[in-house]
């Protein structure tokens, strides 16, 4: 059974718009922000920041 604290955050991880490389893992609240995260991060991959 998964703990309280698991079911509000979830793990979720964040891929780049332009090669669709999954690059970060990180978590978001479900009930703040029920949306898709869109964060800017730099990809490795692309060599540049990307939504």
């Amino acid at each position: 059974m998964a703990s309280k604290s698991a079911d509000i955050r979830p793990g979720i991880t964040l891929a780049c718009t332009e090669c669709k490389e999954r690059n970060y893992i990180t978590t978001k609240n479900r009930r703040n922000t029920p949306d898709r995260l869109e964060l800017k991060k730099f990809c490795p991959r692309c060599g540049k920041q990307t939504v």
